[in-house]
């Protein structure tokens, strides 16, 4: 009797907690169109989280991520979704952890994800992310091929943002890969080719006459080599 008791007790407090959580689904699934309607995103922020705790799903957990990623907390978002590389990914998985690891400064780890992009879509922004990346890893051969894909399919209405400056400015993406090649063209022989480099930077100065990157790059290649001998 005891026995028939608590299995009605079990089954009854079950049946109040299910109606619990699809109450509190319903709740926060309103919550989340309405913080959406406003604009709020911690408030969509806090919605997702929610409802990724009461109903997970990876669409849940992707939305969740692309929401961090666009509030600029890089580290949030891979917490959600992992850093590892999976065949089950969604293009949003995929996209968010190539520009959350690419912000963070792991661009190893970045890598992977930003080719998969291009393999699936590609597009001269993220062959220039991908040439950007072998770039700063010193694989020069590796970058200049994708500078090579992106300005043969590069356009005219087609940017990149630099933020060196205090006052952050886009350039055209085009010019933006002259200034990558030059860089690579100086680093095959930085002996020989200072001269070679300066005619590359001089076709992004072109495009774009105030790019301050490739303004600096260029006042440095064209300073005379200093004589460092000591005269007696």
């Amino acid at each position: 009797m005891k026995n028939i008791l608590f299995l009605l007790v079990f089954g009854f407090s079950f049946s109040l907690f299910a109606q619990n959580d699809a109450a509190l689904i319903k709740h926060y699934e309103a919550f989340y169109k309405q913080m959406k309607v406003q604009g709020d995103t911690q408030g969509i922020i806090n919605a997702l989280t929610h409802l990724t705790i009461l109903k997970p799903s990876e669409a849940r957990k992707d939305t969740l991520a692309y929401v961090y990623l666009n509030e600029g907390k890089y580290t949030q978002a891979l917490n959600i979704i992992g850093i590892e590389q999976k065949a089950t990914d969604s293009n949003i998985a995929i996209e968010v952890k190539a520009i959350a690891l690419k912000s963070i400064g792991e661009l190893e780890r970045a890598l992977p994800f930003y080719e998969a992009i291009y393999t699936k879509l590609p597009g001269a922004q993220v062959a220039y992310e991908i040439a950007d990346i072998y770039m700063n890893l010193n694989k020069f051969s590796d970058s200049k091929k994708y500078i090579d894909l992106g300005l043969a399919s590069v356009t005219d209405t087609q940017g990149k943002a630099f933020y060196e400056m205090q006052q952050p400015y886009q350039v055209p993406l085009k010019a933006a890969f002259y200034y990558l090649e030059a860089i690579a063209k100086f680093n095959e022989n930085k002996v020989t080719n200072k001269a070679a480099a300066i005619v590359i930077l001089d076709k992004a100065l072109a495009i774009e006459p105030n790019f301050n990157m490739a303004l600096i790059v260029k006042n440095a290649l064209s300073q005379p080599i200093q004589n460092t001998e000591t005269k007696n």
